[in-house]
């Protein structure tokens, strides 16, 4: 089920918002519970049943953890038996026909696989390890009662595409949670930010970088394939921030308050900032359970911080999907930002000359790695990116851009304005202004423009538009 669709905002959301409300508060964590499970069966009926498994498995082996802490050795042996059934689990559905595949090359002859991949398997296995670690290193007890660890791993606000949810950020919460009117209008207005961003920007975006992408190299001219990578880095940035933000936004609906994952990373300044602002929470994740256990940078070793960063990146880029492409994206990051640790660049710049070319060499390495990341082959993106330089003998320019622009300057502004920090600053402004009758009118303005939002991406809803997730398929 989509967050984006009228069955669930017409239907699943006001069922749930009525029944949570309606409930007292000791039944209210057992209907989420049942609710969010009937999300996820909603169109995986059969994979459930997955997920389930792994709440029971992660809840016997964080009890287990926990009655032999403080027996080091037997700890850390039930650990490695977790966190491998986790990553077996995440293996056998996501990597398996990948593994099979790569290794047939080399004539073994293994019998093919094709399994089905359960919709965000890697967003509830990472959350599930992280809560299983953190009572393994005593950060958060053990909690007895399953429902609440079943509702941790699957509550559907962020269930499907994040933000990766650590235990510890919200453990208070699900037992203890102030539902205020205040709070829910917070997630009500969230919500409908996200849900423009998908529906208005990613949506048409997408448009835009499809009939790019699909357009032979010949007929692709140099500015259109310019046009085709941007629309596609717009697309991404709206379509994953917008599920995250519709996320958060349905969690202040629940009285639960979910950390960030996006503050506008391309306005980063270089590729480690850009990480920073980029998917906050698996960079966090990869960051406490993968990067500081094994030594991060504080290692005297150079060699040894630049095979920490190449684990880590290797890994980010495999975690994305069982493809080529994805692990060559990781390494490139790999690459970029080992050059950054070592070099100290572009800390060392004084100037601001340095420092704006290297912002914009940033921005070019994150759109050559979208054009890595959206193409269906490492072939396909080499031709796609040789396009871009005129060097697969196409024109320099095309009908097609003309059309483009006629069709979709207006999501293209906004989509350039909204991914920088503008309406921000100008909201910031006026909630600072000392004028009254300003921020009156701005509230006023507010209200309409939400109201207008929702309503005409209802109507490209109700159109049929272009609506699947990107990341689903991680």
């Amino acid at each position: 089920m989509l967050f984006s669709s009228n069955i669930f905002i017409f239907l699943f959301l006001t069922v749930a918002l009525a029944g949570y409300y309606l409930l007292h508060k000791p039944y209210r964590n057992i209907f989420l519970l049942l609710m969010s499970l009937l999300f996820y069966a909603w169109g995986e009926p059969k994979f459930v049943i997955v997920m389930i498994g792994s709440i029971i498995f992660n809840y016997i082996m964080a009890m287990v953890i926990g009655r032999f802490r403080e027996r080091k050795k037997t700890a850390k042996a039930l650990l490695a038996i977790c966190v491998a059934g986790n990553l077996g689990l995440l293996f056998t559905f996501k990597y398996l026909g990948f593994f099979i595949s790569n290794i047939n090359r080399f004539g073994i002859g293994l019998p093919m696989v094709n399994l089905a991949l359960p919709i965000g398997i890697s967003f509830f296995t990472f959350q599930a390890m992280s809560y299983v670690i953190d009572v393994y290193r005593g950060d958060v007890q053990v909690q007895l009662k399953p429902h609440y660890i079943g509702l941790y791993i699957s509550f559907f606000p962020q269930l499907i595409a994040g933000p990766i949810v650590r235990y510890k950020d919200i453990e208070e919460q699900i037992d203890h949670r102030s539902n205020d009117f205040d709070q829910f209008g917070d997630g009500v207005r969230r919500f409908i930010i996200g849900f423009g961003k998908k529906i208005l920007l990613a949506n048409n975006m997408a448009l835009i970088a499809d009939k790019a992408f699909a357009l032979p190299d010949a007929e692709r001219s140099v500015i259109y394939a310019w046009l085709g990578a941007l629309a596609y880095s717009f697309q991404i940035l709206f379509d994953f921030s917008g599920y995250s933000d519709m996320a958060i936004g349905l969690g202040k609906m629940f009285g639960f308050r979910f950390l960030e994952n996006f503050n506008y990373p391309y306005i980063s300044q270089s590729i480690s900032e850009f990480w920073r602002r980029w998917h906050m929470s698996l960079e966090q994740w990869f960051r406490d359970y993968v990067y500081f256990p094994l030594g991060g940078s504080r290692t005297k070793s150079t060699i040894r911080l630049v095979f920490n960063l190449f684990v880590v990146w290797a890994l980010t880029g495999a975690w994305h999907g069982a493809n080529w492409n994805f692990i060559l994206w990781g390494l490139l990051y790999f690459v970029l930002i080992a050059f950054e640790k070592l070099t100290g660049y572009p800390q060392k710049f004084k100037s601001p000359v340095p420092k704006g070319l290297y912002r914009a060499f940033t921005l070019l390495c994150v759109l050559g790695g979208w054009v890595l990341f959206r193409a269906s082959g490492t072939t396909e993106a080499i031709k796609y990116g040789l396009s871009m330089f005129g060097l697969r003998d196409n024109p320099l320019f095309c009908d097609n851009v003309i059309l483009t622009f006629r069709e979709y300057w207006l999501f293209l502004v906004a989509a350039a304005l909204c991914s920088t920090e503008l309406f921000k600053r100008l909201r910031s402004r006026v909630d600072n202004s000392g004028r009254k009758a300003v921020r009156i009118c701005a509230n006023a303005f507010t209200v309409v423009f939400y109201l207008f939002c929702f309503f005409w991406s209802v109507s490209f809803l109700i159109l049929g538009a272009h609506n699947p997730f990107i990341y689903f398929n991680f």
